[in-house]
């Protein structure tokens, strides 16, 4: 294999932000959730096997535009100037120069079509396919190639919302193709791993506020103060709070609050790193642990609870 080649194969790999895994451990709380005697059945673990393989190309395309429009408005090339060394720019390709527009357009339309296919296929395989599960498939596979391309959803004040609905529903849509069912705890488990995502992108942008001001991408933190920013990361925090304390109510463990009780802790000094230390990159990347750590701990208690 040429040098070219490598190099070629590591800026498509970052391009699709293959090292981002946090949306594919979804996959894991949904097998968890399931009854002990459905989770090696074949037909589940194909279903749910090829929805998983089929979200990577979804999240890759829908990555590769984003960085696409990103790259055409100029807010890529601001957010990751060569002057701030704490933003890797070669992990935005275009802006690297390690792919050119053509290339990146042409990755991710092929994997949008892939993409599709696999999930066209896994409906086809799945032991269930209730109605608001193939509903909620079509319409994450739509929304997703447009958060940054078409519509551009992310452009007209949906961004946040968009980072947790996508995880939400990336739980939601193989649990019903695998069980055909809707649960109170099972939603409650979407719910909280959607905000997983949205508790680390909104400290990305807030280091991201001035590109996002200069293109009019209105996320909160480029339409408020910086105090009104902090203020809603705090109740977003706090709205997570709640949420894994209404868990018990919503057919959980009366315990599961406490088995929470890591997450809890270090959400606030999440909140502490970014707005009193003021060390936003530092408060993302706890973000993106405090997540990991959650999703392991929903897999902990699953195995536990549904027996």
């Amino acid at each position: 294999m040429t040098t070219l080649a490598v190099t070629r194969g590591k800026a498509y790999f970052r391009l699709a932000k293959l090292d981002i895994v946090d949306y594919y451990l979804g996959v894991a709380v949904v097998w968890t959730l399931l009854a002990p005697a459905s989770r090696f059945d074949a037909s589940v673990l194909a279903s749910v096997g090829v929805f998983l393989l089929g979200e990577v190309f979804v999240i890759a395309a829908m990555v590769a535009l984003d960085d696409l429009t990103g790259y055409r408005d100029g807010s890529d090339i601001t957010n990751y100037s060569p002057d701030d060394l704490r933003r890797k720019r070669y992990r935005k390709p275009l802006v690297a120069g390690t792919l050119n527009e053509d290339q990146v357009l042409r990755f991710a339309w092929a994997t949008g079509v892939v993409g599709a296919a696999l999930w066209l296929a896994a409906i086809a395989i799945a032991p269930h396919r209730p109605v608001w599960t193939v509903v909620l498939v079509v319409v994450t596979y739509v929304f997703s190639l447009q958060y940054s391309w078409g519509v551009k959803l992310s452009y007209h004040g949906f961004q946040e919302f968009f980072i947790a609905a996508l995880g939400w529903a990336l739980v939601l849509a193989p649990y019903g193709l695998a069980s055909g069912e809707f649960t109170g705890f099972t939603l409650a488990q979407a719910l909280l791993f959607g905000l997983g995502p949205l508790l680390f992108g909104v400290y990305s942008n807030t280091n991201d506020v001035d590109g996002d001001r200069r293109v009019g991408r209105p996320t909160v933190a480029a339409l408020t103060s910086p105090r009104g920013n902090m203020f809603f990361v705090i109740a977003v925090s706090a709205a997570e709070f709640a949420l894994i304390l209404a868990v018990p109510a919503l057919g959980g463990p009366w315990w599961f609050p406490f088995a929470l009780s890591p997450t809890i802790v270090a959400r606030i000094r999440q909140v502490w790193l970014g707005f009193a230390r003021d060390d936003i990159l530092r408060a993302r990347m706890l973000g993106i642990r405090i997540h990991r750590l959650t999703v392991l701990t929903l897999v902990v208690v699953n195995l536990v609870v549904i027996t």
